[in-house]
């Protein structure tokens, strides 16, 4: 299993954006990795992405598309 990468309080500090890209609090393991791996792009584009208002678009689409992978795991078929 790879490293935890949550973003720390330092990072949340500086990018609050990031506070929403943590997934240790997730139960399946499943979803747990899939949310890793937005996790680490988030974090690469706050270290590597000039702070402006695109990079903050970028964070919340990064962000959404997130949270409908995470829909499409838990998604029934009828």
């Amino acid at each position: 299993m790879e490293p935890d990468i949550e973003p720390t309080e330092d990072q949340i500090k500086t990018e609050p954006l990031l506070q929403l890209f943590k997934y240790k609090h997730l139960q399946r393991p499943d979803m747990r990795a899939l949310s890793r791996t937005f996790t680490a792009q988030a974090l690469y584009i706050a270290d590597n992405v000039p702070r402006n208002a695109e990079r903050s678009v970028c964070l919340r689409k990064l962000r959404e598309a997130k949270d409908t992978s995470i829909t499409a795991l838990l998604w029934v078929q009828p």
